[in-house]
């Protein structure tokens, strides 16, 4: 299965991975409109962490154990069975937030706004390769076989 790597000695905290995944994952896939105009305003499911010179990406690691996966009462969660993705359906989701607060790496977030729902991480579902990978210069963020 095919997995986003994360190699932090070359991230230089640029954060394209936020803002190309950010529009990825809104409706009109323009940015101008994804940042000004969207409502509600789409989430980026990655998040560039900082500190000092170090940064890198986070984003879900697709676990093989998810402990999301046992905590989601309503299904919203499964694993895709092609790709091996733990995916969310945001229509399922009742905002109860166990997801949340059960992944160890902290990076389900909650829909700020509209409907009461997690995001996560879907791989960019229908591309070939997710677009933070795509997008990144320094080739810090790669999708590989694991």
């Amino acid at each position: 299965m095919k997995r986003i790597v994360i190699h932090e000695e070359y991230c230089m905290g640029c954060r394209l991975c936020e803002i190309h995944c950010l529009v990825q994952h809104s409706k009109s896939k323009q940015i101008i409109k994804a940042y000004k105009g969207e409502f509600p305003k789409p989430l980026s499911r990655v998040l560039v962490e900082e500190q000092g010179y170090l940064s890198f990406a986070l984003q879900c690691r697709h676990c093989e154990d998810a402990p999301c996966l046992e905590a989601c009462m309503t299904g919203s969660l499964h694993r895709d069975a092609e790709t091996g993705a733990v995916i969310c359906h945001e229509d399922k989701c009742v905002g109860c937030w166990m997801c949340i607060m059960v992944c160890p790496l902290g990076v389900i977030a909650r829909r700020r706004e509209g409907k009461k729902a997690a995001s996560k991480c879907d791989l960019c579902a229908g591309e070939k390769i997710p677009v933070c990978v795509q997008h990144c210069p320094n080739e810090a963020i790669t999708f590989e076989e694991r």
